[in-house]
């Protein structure tokens, strides 16, 4: 079985080319920062200054205090070595994959210092490496003197224990990394209560105690008694029990707060619906640029940032379609590879923003290495919030910065695709006259006299039908337009009988 452990040239290369993007992509940042044709496209970038004020901090954790005596993954990501173990597919394509967990160990706030790939056909039950191979990345830890090794898939609570003991330092999965940055970006209410729960989530199977805490407490006593004795030997809860119970009523007090939120959230939706409000959901990989395409087509002003999983919460704003006919349009979080699902059931209330929406726009990142791989990953998400039935428009964007051969073999593979650029505007007025050719129309045609007293009922037709045609008469305004059937029932006492 061969490694490129036994290779460190090959690992000493890929971190290099890791190095390398990472200062091209600065840099083509800076530049397009200071480029007066380009520098506004974002919005207003509200959140930057306070996102930018919260970065990490060394040696801080953002993990749950509220546990006592019991060691429970507390990360400190500081200077980090990347281990992968590539199982299937090609060396390309596992490099991809760990240039991808680089990227979210930087959003974490570490420094990447090396980063090397196992060749084998599973993951050791053990150490997830192999002993031999543990041994070989505790010389490299030591070499470069990294404080936390992170692995590129979830351990289990035994692979985490036997890898720590061999290399010496912090032991962290993808999964916990994940976490880690959802619960530095999280803002709102909603969404702080959502990390939390996928964090008590992950941790729970993986608490550790040691000490006294592994020693058991006494059972219920007798009538009467205080103190030792017969009644009071128990075999009753170890320390670790007691922690695991506390962390699941939290998670119960945690599943009733997010429910009593969603609440809020159904009502605004359903009152949308009444008023037939057309709905369309941004999704996609994170850093596919929704945001900044939501910001580019409604002027939200939301925050863009070039780090994974800059939005979590849910962005909800109104649009206007070429034809004059309004509609909301959602920004929603990212999707990864492996995204935990954890994850996936704590932010499924946040989710059906996708599942409920009259039309998906899944954007992905035309200029990244594999994006058929990232449209797998989003749909494979899609389908697990039930929404593999809404329409779908794929929106391939940055194509300012993608390579012309790539942009054709996606259009060739997704046949209802669009290229768009939300940093430069190509493509965006053809995307908007897509999505008003998309969206559900009103089923109802009428020809109605309004009187002018009535200028609500004309409001409405504007806001919530298709207006074909209007005119200004002595006796009302003519309206010929589709609506839906609530508004028509509303118009007919107003009808005109044509000939």
């Amino acid at each position: 079985m061969t490694s490129t452990f036994d290779s460190r040239t090959r690992s000493g290369e890929s971190a290099n080319r890791l190095a390398d993007l990472k200062a091209e992509a600065l840099m083509d940042e800076d530049l397009a920062a200071i480029d007066e044709g380009l520098g506004n496209y974002d919005g207003a970038q509200y959140d930057r200054t306070e996102r930018a004020a919260l970065r990490r901090v060394a040696g801080l954790s953002t993990e749950l205090q509220d546990v006592t005596e019991v060691e429970y993954r507390q990360l400190r990501l500081e200077r980090v070595v990347l281990v992968g173990v590539w199982t299937d597919g090609t060396l390309e394509e596992a490099e991809n994959s760990m240039a991808e967990l680089a990227a979210l160990a930087e959003t974490a706030g570490s420094e990447v210092l090396d980063g090397v790939i196992q060749r084998r056909d599973k993951p050791d039950a053990a150490t997830y490496i192999g002993s031999g191979k543990a041994k070989e990345l505790r010389d490299i830890v030591a070499s470069t003197g990294a404080d936390t090794v992170v692995c590129d898939g979830e351990l289990t609570p035994g692979q985490l224990i036997h890898l720590e003991d061999v290399v010496k330092v912090k032991v962290v999965d993808r999964t916990a990394l994940i976490l880690d940055i959802f619960a530095q970006h999280a803002k709102s209410r909603e969404g702080k209560a959502q990390v939390s729960l996928a964090q008590m989530q992950y941790m729970l199977p993986r608490l550790r105690g040691w000490g006294q805490s592994l020693s058991r407490q006494m059972g219920g006593g007798g009538s009467g008694t205080s103190g030792g004795g017969m009644a009071t030997r128990g075999p009753g809860e170890t320390k670790i029990e007691t922690d695991r119970r506390r962390i699941r009523e939290k998670m119960a007090k945690l599943r009733k707060e997010i429910a009593e939120m969603k609440k809020g959230r159904d009502t605004k939706r359903q009152e949308r619906r009444r008023n037939h409000v057309p709905s369309v959901a941004i999704a996609g990989y994170t850093n596919a640029g929704k945001s900044s395409l939501l910001n580019r087509l409604t002027g939200a002003g939301v925050l863009v940032e070039n780090a994974l999983f800059a939005t979590l919460d849910p962005t909800v704003r109104r649009a206007e379609t070429p034809s004059g006919r309004l509609y909301t349009l959602a920004d929603t979080v990212g999707f990864v590879r492996h995204l935990p699902h954890h994850l996936v059931e704590a932010f499924r209330s946040t989710m059906e923003e996708v599942g409920d929406a009259d039309l998906i726009l899944h954007v992905v990142d035309g200029s990244h290495p594999e994006p058929e791989t990232q449209l797998a990953a989003v749909r494979e998400v899609i389908v697990s919030v039930d929404a593999q039935n809404v329409p779908e428009i794929v929106v391939i964007n940055k194509a300012d910065a993608a390579d012309p051969l790539v942009l054709q073999r996606l259009l060739r593979r997704e046949p209802h695709a669009i290229v768009v650029s939300a940093r430069s505007g190509q493509g965006i007025e053809e995307l908007l006259a897509l999505i008003d050719r998309e969206l559900p129309h009103p089923a109802v045609e009428v020809t109605v006299l309004v009187p002018y007293t009535r200028g609500d009922l004309v409001s409405r037709v504007h806001a919530e039908g298709e207006l074909l045609s209007t005119e200004h008469t002595a006796d009302g305004t003519l309206l010929h337009a589709k609506v839906a059937t609530v508004l028509a029932a509303e118009l007919e006492r107003y009808a005109v009988v044509t000939a």
